[in-house]
Formats: structure tokens, C-alpha cells, sequence
């Protein structure tokens, strides 16, 4: 039984709001400023996190590689578990209310765990237990907010929307671990997880000043089993000939990434002779490259088209990978931070692009499910490539291993030029159209 409530094939357009006339953009329009000033802040609190929370267990409890390892994957378990039923439950729910449930139950969670260091009750159990449930919490709030910013702004403005909250997560990253460091000198490791809760809170002020939901969510008088729903929204992925060729780029993109990032700082440590005071400064760069690819994403889609400026920016920027591994010691460091700097804004474009693209195309009811799905797959993969870049590097050698990791990025780029983008000048608008969209 399908949940579809649009007209077979009709493009998915859910927002009331009029396209952003005016010359700041979307920034001028006060819903979408709550939101984009909201998850700001809230990215800078993760970013703080992701430094905070491993270095809590191992500063405020001795914990050792395996302790270590298993915080970061309990992060990520959630989306194993329950990347696909996730967005079956989020389709039936009002999205806002989601996400604002979603920041404060992460706000107490990373709240509890400083409370608990003062009374001197802090365990690994509880940290491990606040990494699982602060995933499951960020698995339910993604899927509803990439449901909800179609909701929010006129479809016409979305790789605008995009683009501007993606270069705050990526600016984010580039801030974060310095505030992480200044936070954890002054006030100790377990303040920065304090900081974070206080992020979720500002986030979730900023989703209560946004008026009520624009679209009601309309369920099915008999919805079907949720097994069938998750099996609809697959089969909607698998059968577009658009959608399966992004999903499979992302995934393989994904593991990619992931491969040469697991062990790009014993890389830069013990290949390249970087000081490991400075090896954050230097990974950093290719956050600064997440900037600089949201913010060319809009300008460059208006003048080359959609479709196109993929393309050309996964011709040009992806080979900039192979600068990675052939950094060595002295001036050949710059190597590692150009190579970066292009290869991170290549992706931070596409990754503009092709989500702004699943938003407008998927119909609405089979939107968050079809987000979800996507994500799942793209973060299934991650553990995989950390795990293969680990055991590799361990056999092969770090360099060699490099080698590798980025040059099979650079094949992925290949699936996404041989997919259905590689004739048209954009992207359809839906499904009806995905047979005729612009040369």
C-alpha cells in the first residue's frame, strides 16, 4: 500500500514561502535566520564534542584505544540500527517538534556527564551510553531536518539553504577543535561537553521562535506495516536511475574518505614529520575547503547549471586528492593543505547540489524516508573504510595505503560522471521530468 500523497510523478514543492528576493538572500528572510543561526551554533558545540568527548575518557578516566574506539563507533551504531525505520517514523511526525526534542534530550545527556565528573561518579558506562543515545538522537533529528527545509523555504531557494548551512558546519569544524583545546585548558575536558548542551538549547530556542509546521503531516487512514514503508522507500531509491547513482557515489565516497582520514595523522606524524601540535592546524584546511565549495555552489549552479557544475567541479577537484599522499617533509607539507583545501570544496559542492536535488525531486510523503535511506547507506560505510584504511595501512604501509584511499576517491567521481548527469545541463525538477531536463 502506497503512502504517497502527491499526483504520480508530480515534483515535490511543500513550501509556502516565496523565493528570497532580496540581496542578503535567504538571510533576509527570519525563519530561515533562526534556523541557519540555530544549527551554527549547535555545529560549533558537535565540533567542540568530537574533541571533548574521547579526551573526557581518556584525561578524566584512563581509558585506553578500545575504550576510545568503541566511543566512536557507539556514535555511529544508531545509524546501522536505525537508519532505515527512522524514516518511516519521522514521515509521520511533524518535523519541528522532532528536532526540537531531539537538541534537548542531547543537551541533557552531555549536561549529565560534567554534573556527574563534579559529584565524582562519572563511569565509561555512562559515556558510552550518552555516545549511543546522542547518535540516536542526531539520527532522528537529521532525517526531520532534511525533511523540514523544503518546508521552510521556497524550493527555488534550496541550494542556497544548503549551501549556507553546510558552510557553517564547515566553518564549524575549522573553529571547533581550537575552542575544544581553549575549553579543555581552562575549564577541563568534561566543559566542553557543558558547551555543546548549551549549543542544543540555543538550537532549540531558535526552532520555538520559528512559526508552526507549513505542512501538516497527512497520514494514511491504514498505514502500512512499517516494513513495507521502509521497503517502498528503497524501492523508490533503487528503481530512480538519479537517486541509486548518488546514493552508490556517496557510500563508495564515503568508505573512501574515511579509508585515508583513519589514518591521516600517524601520516602526518610519522611520514611527513608534522609536530602532533600542529597536525589539527593542518587537517583543518580542508574544512576551510568545505567553505569555500558551499559558497561557489549557487553562483556556479546559475551559470553552468546543475548537472554540469557537478561535473565540472568532480573533473577538476577530485584529482587534487593525489596531493595528499605525496606530501613529505619540508616544503612538500603544502602539498597535504592544497590537496585538502580543493578536494573537501569539490565535495562540499556536490554534497550541496545532490541534497538540494533529493529534496526538490522526492515526493513528499517519501521524503524522510528516502533521506534516511540515503544517509544510512552513506554512513554504513563509514566504519567500513575506517576499519579497511586501518588494516591496510597496517600491512601496506601508511603512504602506500594513502595512495590507495584517495585514488579510489577519485574513481568514485567516475560513477557520478558515468551516471545519468553526464549529458544534461541540470538536474530534473521530479520524476516527470527526469526524461527531459535541460541540455
Amino acid at each position: 500500500m502506497t503512502t504517497d500523497l502527491t499526483r504520480p510523478g508530480a515534483p515535490a514543492d511543500t513550501s509556502h514561502a516565496a523565493p528570497a528576493r532580496s540581496r542578503w538572500g535567504l538571510l533576509a528572510q527570519r525563519e530561515f535566520r533562526l534556523l541557519w543561526a540555530g544549527e551554527s551554533i549547535s555545529r560549533l558545540g558537535s565540533s567542540v564534542t568530537s574533541v571533548a568527548l574521547p579526551l573526557v575518557a581518556v584525561v578524566s578516566l584512563d581509558a585506553g584505544p578500545l575504550a576510545v574506539g568503541l566511543l566512536n563507533g557507539a556514535v555511529w551504531l544508531p545509524w546501522l540500527l536505525l537508519g532505515l525505520p527512522t524514516g518511516v517514523w519521522v514521515g509521520q511526525l511533524p518535523r519541528r517538534p522532532v528536532m526540537i526534542c531531539c537538541n534537548l534530550a542531547s543537551a541533557a545527556l552531555f549536561a549529565g556527564v560534567p554534573v556527574a565528573g563534579w559529584l565524582g561518579a562519572l563511569t565509561m558506562a555512562q559515556l558510552l551510553l550518552v555516545a549511543l543515545l546522542t547518535g540516536t538522537a542526531a539520527v532522528f533529528f537529521n532525517a526531520a531536518y532534511q525533511a523540514y527545509l523544503p518546508e521552510l523555504v521556497h524550493r527555488d531557494d534550496l541550494i542556497e539553504g544548503n549551501a549556507k548551512l553546510q558552510g557553517s558546519a564547515s566553518a564549524a569544524q575549522v573553529a571547533g577543535p581550537g575552542v575544544a583545546g581553549l575549553t579543555v585548558q581552562w575549564c577541563g575536558a568534561a566543559a566542553g561537553l557543558l558547551v555543546d548542551a548549551v549549543t542544543f538549547l540555543i538550537a532549540s530556542a531558535a526552532l520555538l521562535l520559528i512559526p508552526g509546521d507549513r505542512e501538516p503531516v497527512r497520514a494514511p487512514a491504514a498505514p502500512a506495516p512499517l516494513r513495507a514503508q521502509v521497503r517502498e522507500g528503497l524501492a523508490f531509491i533503487l528503481r530512480d536511475r538519479f537517486l541509486r547513482s548518488f546514493l552508490l557515489y556517496g557510500a563508495s565516497a564515503n568508505a573512501a574518505l574515511t579509508g585515508y582520514q583513519s589514518i591521516a595523522v600517524l601520516f602526518l606524524i610519522r611520514e611527513v614529520g608534522i609536530a602532533p601540535g600542529t597536525v589539527g592546524l593542518l587537517m583543518a584546511t580542508g574544512a576551510v575547503g568545505g567553505v569555500v565549495g558551499a559558497v561557489a555552489a549557487r553562483p556556479l549552479c546559475r551559470r553552468l547549471g546543475t548537472a554540469r557544475a557537478v561535473r565540472i567541479v568532480l573533473l577538476a577537484a577530485t584529482p587534487f586528492g593525489l596531493l595528499l599522499p605525496a606530501a613529505a617533509p619540508g616544503p612538500r607539507v603544502a602539498l597535504y593543505a592544497f590537496g585538502s583545501v580543493v578536494l573537501v570544496a569539490g565535495v562540499a559542492l556536490c554534497n550541496v547540489v545532490l541534497g538540494s536535488f533529493r529534496q526538490t525531486y522526492t515526493p513528499p510523503a517519501l521524503l524522510s524516508r528516502v533521506v534516511a535511506t540515503s544517509m544510512f547507506a552513506n554512513q554504513a560505510t563509514i566504519p567500513l573504510g575506517a576499519v579497511a584504511g586501518g588494516a591496510l595501512g597496517a600491512t601496506l604501509g601508511l603512504r602506500a595505503t594513502m595512495w590507495i584511499m584517495t585514488g579510489l576517491l577519485v574513481l568514485c567521481g567516475g560513477l557520478l560522471l558515468a551516471s545519468p548527469l553526464r549529458k544534461d545541463r541540470d538536474l530534473p525538477a521530479g520524476p516527470a521530468t527526469s526524461g527531459r531536463s535541460g541540455r
